[in-house]
């Protein structure tokens, strides 16, 4: 095995994906099984998860997955150990990806979606982060990575509670990088840009001028797809970044330096 390869090679390390069955979460799942770590997706649609899995073990390792719902807090120790236990006990690699927004106006926006997002987006990346840090910690090695988001460094517009969120994975995990760093265990985010997922399909139909706008910004001329979060995953996942920690790196085409 040559340097480079041996530098980002993940062969016998696990991992657990949030939010692994669709977009985002599965294209970085996918990019961590490529590389040969273990992994387990976590996620709510059951079948969804199931036809993920299925696909992605065709070219080797099995992948396995755990169904239940992030936003019910109280359930996550549970579904944490279920993919533990999957993992045969160890954890080297945590994605927590599994997020949710809704697009309206800050004036109307409805303080049960604005719960239900937090909830998603921030407190339950905590919640099993906290899980992942106490394995992690006891082992002396981890990798926890967060999904940030542009709207992490500014609050764009439609999406108070989104926004609010992923400002909160940002400090969040500078916060947990300075207390984990020297146990071992390394905590940074991907901020993806603009990317073509379920999430951002409505910004077209609902804010057409916004679209307009942000498709002019990004220097790369395109938004991002799912795949372009692989090389970055696989990175933070690997020994080639064993020196970082608190980083939250935008992969957005250019869109922040224009």
């Amino acid at each position: 095995m040559d340097w480079v390869h041996s530098m980002f090679d993940l062969t016998g390390k696990t991992a657990i994906v949030t939010g692994g069955a669709t977009g985002l979460g599965r294209a970085m799942a996918e990019g961590l099984h490529k590389a040969g770590a273990r992994v387990v997706l976590i996620a709510r649609n059951g079948q969804r998860l199931e036809r993920a899995a299925e696909e992605m073990s065709r070219d080797g390792a099995p992948v396995t997955w755990v169904s239940g719902d992030l936003t019910r807090l109280e359930d996550i120790p549970a579904l944490y150990q279920q993919a533990l236990d999957q993992l045969g006990g160890r954890l080297d690699i945590l994605v927590n990806n599994a997020g949710i927004q809704h697009r309206c106006k800050a004036v109307d926006f409805p303080l049960e979606r604005w719960n239900a997002i937090v909830d998603t987006n921030l407190t339950a990346v905590f919640a099993l982060a906290q899980q992942a840090g106490r394995t992690m910690l006891a082992q002396g090695q981890g990798r926890i990575i967060n999904i940030a988001s542009l709207t992490s460094f500014f609050g764009s517009e439609l999406i108070p509670a989104y926004a609010a969120s992923k400002g909160g994975v940002m400090q969040l995990t500078r916060a947990l990088a300075n207390e984990w760093t020297q146990g071992g265990v390394t905590v940074n985010a991907i901020a993806p840009g603009y990317m073509v997922t379920e999430l951002t399909a409505d910004m077209k139909e609902k804010n057409p001028p916004q679209y307009e706008e942000v498709t002019r910004r990004i220097p790369a001329r395109r938004w991002g797809r799912p795949e372009d979060l692989q090389g970055v995953v696989v990175f933070l996942a690997s020994e080639a970044s064993a020196y970082l920690s608190g980083a939250i790196i935008p992969v957005d085409g250019g869109y922040l330096g224009k």
